[in-house]
């Protein structure tokens, strides 16, 4: 047993702490009277410790636990994609002294399942829906939702031995989004939230992460409430709350509805984790202003695709009057009588943080999306830093397929940034210390 688990169920977190020496960054996560500690090549100095740390594991540094051997995690990952989840939940384990050995992922996109597969090689992965894994039923909602038999893993999932130490997911969030007007709140996917903590009973999960837009609170079914009381019912503790990422130092405004739960005990309220874990905001810049040197016309990752005419002269008369948001004269006739939609067709500030990344960041009529610095929108690979991808994460659709640009625009825009799953991760897993 490492030196971390000895130590049983110690008090919380206390605080985390960055420090730059010549050739290396150090990480103390400081747990009562035990540091728990990482180390970092450094690959690329900051102006801070925590600046040196994220530049150097975005730009392909690894890191290493420092405070003597560590324990494996086994981990579950449903509505998986390709892993943004996954990749700040290992980051926050090993942080702890862990290593995230991933027993199931399961997804319906076959070809994300192929990247998954490819950086975290997971025991099973599951190309199906993730209702077809467990076999439960909810009756009522909210306070009064209760599960009417104990539930059953099924097919993979029956194949994982009870005591998975995390079950993470996050599933779709078309039906909560306040860009679906059609179904919000009232989309049958969105029941898909309850397989979450069903599964999580039915394997007796140690902790459970599930991360969601905001707006999911708002559900027509009680989705979150639903699945807080049938989870305490089965003796977890809980608590929930939204993250945003550039509330922890990162360029992006993108915010997610967590929900956290732990066997062991409570597990840190989400504000205590925002004065522990919290930052100010870096600027973009900070972020992509390295890979404007990288931009490649014949590379799928480093390249834009071609734009219309109309969407080229638009990009142009921004840069032309030094412009971040387009007149209405130069938009599209529908939108120059009016419009509640003043970054579409805008242009990123260099010195401010990202709006949210969608799958629409290579189109400029679907957000904010036109680079800072140059006449075009965002390539994949600058996309994927501002989601928190690290320069070696691989994407790939598999053998004997063609990666393709809607691969990457729809796995990278649809992805949770990794910072939020590695606070995430500190707050479930430091139950388990």
């Amino acid at each position: 047993m490492n030196s971390v688990a000895m130590l049983g169920n110690s008090p919380r977190i206390l605080g985390e702490e960055y420090a730059e020496a010549r050739d290396a960054i150090s990480r103390v996560i400081q747990l009562g009277d035990f540091d728990a500690s990482s180390a970092l090549r450094v690959k690329v100095s900051g102006e801070t410790p925590w600046d040196s740390w994220w530049l150097s594991f975005l730009r392909g540094g690894q890191v290493n636990y420092t405070s003597g051997r560590t324990s494996t995690l086994r981990s579950v990952d449903l509505f998986s994609s390709v892993g943004g989840l996954s990749l700040g939940v290992a980051q926050a384990a090993l942080a702890l002294g862990y290593k995230l050995n991933p027993e199931l992922a399961a997804d319906l996109d076959q070809d994300a399942l192929s990247t998954y597969e490819a950086n975290f090689k997971p025991v099973q992965i599951a190309h199906k829906s993730v209702r077809s894994l467990v076999d439960f039923q909810v009756l009522g909602d909210s306070d009064r939702a209760e599960l009417a038999y104990e539930p059953l893993a099924l097919e993979e999932a029956s194949h994982i031995s009870k005591g998975v130490d995390v079950i993470m997911g996050g599933p779709p969030c078309q039906g909560h989004s306040s860009l679906n007007n059609h179904t919000r709140g009232n989309d049958i996917r969105n029941d898909l939230y309850l397989t979450l903590p069903a599964l999580a009973i039915a394997l007796d999960s140690s902790t459970v992460i599930i991360e969601n837009v905001p707006r999911v609170v708002l559900d027509h079914g009680r989705v979150v409430r639903s699945s807080i009381k049938v989870l305490r019912d089965a003796g977890y503790f809980v608590t929930d709350g939204v993250l945003s990422a550039d509330e922890f130092g990162w360029p992006q405004t993108r915010s997610r509805h967590f929900l956290i739960a732990s066997k062991t005990r409570q597990p840190m309220d989400i504000e205590e984790a925002k004065g522990k874990f919290g930052k100010s905001a870096r600027p973009l810049n900070w972020l992509i202003g390295d890979l404007e040197s990288k931009f490649d016309p014949d590379s799928l990752f480093d390249s834009v695709p071609a734009l219309s005419p109309e969407n080229q002269k638009r990009i142009a008369w921004l840069f032309e009057n030094n412009a971040y948001e387009l007149a209405d004269h130069v938009r599209p006739v529908c939108h120059q009588d009016g419009h509640t939609y003043p970054s579409v067709y805008g242009r990123l500030y260099e010195t401010k943080p990202s709006p949210t990344i969608t799958t629409g960041y290579q189109s400029p009529g679907r957000g904010r999306y036109v680079h800072p610095t140059q006449p075009r929108v965002l390539t994949s690979h600058e996309a994927a830093r501002i989601q928190g991808f690290p320069d070696g994460f691989l994407f790939t659709a598999g053998s004997g397929k063609k990666l393709q640009r809607s691969h990457l625009q729809k796995w990278i825009g649809d992805a949770v940034p990794s910072i939020l799953g590695y606070v995430a991760g500190l707050i479930a897993l430091e139950t388990l210390v």
